[in-house]
């Protein structure tokens, strides 16, 4: 079984690394300092918009962030087992065990091919946070199985199967799982964010 990811001790490690005080981080990343402190000492899970703000004060990805000695594979075909988790280490929980859980997985190394695809899983009540998403790409989606309420700049939808989106990312933006069953979507995002 694969050991618990400390979220805490490897922000430390990273922001020490970057020889950048708790406060100079939090300014960098646009949290308050106590969030900072909080997150090293495990006090607190952060959110994945409030991690993705963090880490861009370090301008490291969250692919990085979890998985920085892993090598990708290069494909042109992956395997199910080998898609990049980027955050089943965020979510204590794997797919499918808790409510309001999100789990993605990403297909081969974003980097590369200045496009990532990932595998998105929303349990009920799953949410990207209520901070909206804002970065400079693309993104475009399809939901495979269930609903998803999508939010871009005043305009919200909840989306069916079949059904998709395609947004420019600078546009703030968030995604919820709003109805009792999980949510499935495939999407593509150019150039890499997470």
């Amino acid at each position: 079984m694969e050991s618990a990811f400390d979220i805490g001790a490897r922000l430390k490690a990273m922001r020490t690394a970057a020889q950048l005080s708790q406060r100079d981080l939090a300014e960098r990343g646009g949290v308050p300092h106590a969030q900072i402190s909080n997150i090293e000492r495990n006090k607190i899970s952060p959110s994945i918009s409030t991690l993705r703000k963090i880490l861009s004060g370090l301008g490291i990805s969250m692919a990085d962030f979890f998985e920085s000695e892993r090598t990708l594979p290069q494909g042109p075909f992956f395997g199910a087992d080998e898609l990049l988790d980027l955050t089943s280490k965020v979510a204590a929980n794997a797919i499918g065990t808790s409510d309001g859980r999100m789990f993605f997985r990403q297909i081969g190394d974003a980097r590369v091919h200045n496009l990532q695809i990932l595998h998105e899983v929303y349990e009920p009540n799953a949410d990207t946070g209520e901070t909206l998403l804002q970065h400079a790409s693309s993104e475009g989606g399809v939901i495979i199985e269930g609903e998803l309420e999508v939010t871009v700049g005043g305009e919200v939808r909840i989306l069916k199967a079949g059904e998709a989106y395609l947004f420019d990312s600078r546009i703030p933006h968030r995604f919820r799982n709003v109805s009792a069953n999980r949510t499935i979507a495939i999407s593509a995002c150019s150039p890499p964010y997470l």
